[in-house]
């Protein structure tokens, strides 16, 4: 027993060590999808195929600077890029003598409804974290990032940060104050996400949705939400796809995206457990059971999009349960 308490003590005096000497790091922060048809602004879940990579490092002036961009054209002035709002949020909380400077390499093309902002907003606060060993937990770093999705979308919703932070399916209980409950899957859950290669702005596809809805859509979206939890916890496939249903959102928001009702039914044929719209749209998901599954829906879905003069992207993804992490 001794010998154990010594080698578990020289391993955290290892890693702290370590923590204090890194200057830099490289992370990779994962798309997302939100939602998740009966899940509005609550529920969301973390893919593992596609995201952004990031560098941090510490600089000996003081501030956030963000020194490069790739991919696509975004602001390098802090206060007007999503990941520089949130460090900004992060930085005014710690007392350092240092600053950081941070590097995007952007993979997930802002405005495709699978967590662009989000995976922006991530990745810089987690970095920094890591930077200056780890003082804040998931939940706070969520708080963080808020400040960030907040510029892309002109209100504070984690539903895309949380999967982003924490990995999984999540569940946001509250944000004020922020409460974040992981949520278990079925190991053999697999998403399909086709991305029409059009732009659809969150703060846009926001100002269409109603403002009162009928208290029966209500109850039936209540009742599919309460559903889809309990069928991730006991792993029913069959109950998740009876509560892959959004009565309430996708009447309107599927009105903005090309041939959606066309690729759902496509999907569904090729044995999807269900079909929504992630996030805020373009982008179509759909869940199933198995990889041999997911791949059948991509060439459904592509059967259907081939047919068009819009470009797009097909993603097939394991759940991806860690989150966003440290490149090696």
């Amino acid at each position: 027993m001794l010998h154990k308490k010594s080698s578990s003590f020289c391993s955290s005096a290892v890693e702290n060590y370590l923590i204090d000497k890194m200057n830099e790091i490289k992370i990779f922060s994962p798309a997302t999808v939100a939602n998740v048809a009966c899940g509005f602004d609550v529920l969301g879940f973390c893919l593992d195929s596609v995201g952004d990579e990031m560098v941090i490092r510490k600089i000996e002036q003081k501030g956030i600077f963000i020194s490069h961009i790739e991919g696509f054209d975004l602001p390098y002035k802090a206060a007007l890029n999503v990941a520089g709002v949130s460090a900004l949020a992060m930085y005014e909380a710690i007392d350092v003598d240092f600053g950081f400077e941070i590097e995007i390499y952007k993979n997930i093309k802002p405005g495709s409804g699978i967590g662009s902002s989000a995976a922006s907003a991530v990745g810089s606060v987690f970095g920094m974290n890591e930077l200056i060993g780890r003082p804040f937990n998931k939940t706070q770093l969520t708080e963080f990032a808020i400040k960030g999705e907040a510029l892309a979308s002109k209100c504070e919703h984690a539903d895309n940060l949380a999967p982003a932070l924490f990995g999984g399916f999540t569940l946001v209980k509250s944000v004020a104050p922020l409460k974040i409950l992981n949520i278990p899957s079925p190991e053999d859950l697999y998403a399909t996400i086709i991305h029409p290669q059009i732009e659809i702005k969150t703060s846009e596809s926001r100002a269409i949705l109603p403002s009162n809805i009928p208290l029966s859509q209500a109850i039936e979206q209540w009742a599919n939400l309460g559903s889809l939890v309990h069928g991730l916890h006991t792993n029913d496939y069959e109950l998740i796809s009876d509560s892959l249903n959004d009565v309430v959102i996708e009447p309107y928001r599927s009105q903005l995206i090309p041939e959606f009702n066309a690729v759902k039914e496509a999907a569904l044929t090729a044995g999807a457990l269900g079909v929504g719209i992630s996030g805020s749209g373009p982008s179509i998901f759909s869940l199933s059971k198995g990889q041999s599954t997911a791949d059948n829906i991509k060439v459904a879905m592509q059967n259907v999009y081939s047919k068009t003069d819009i470009d797009f992207d097909i993603h097939v993804s394991k759940i991806n349960t860690e989150g966003v992490k440290i490149l090696k």
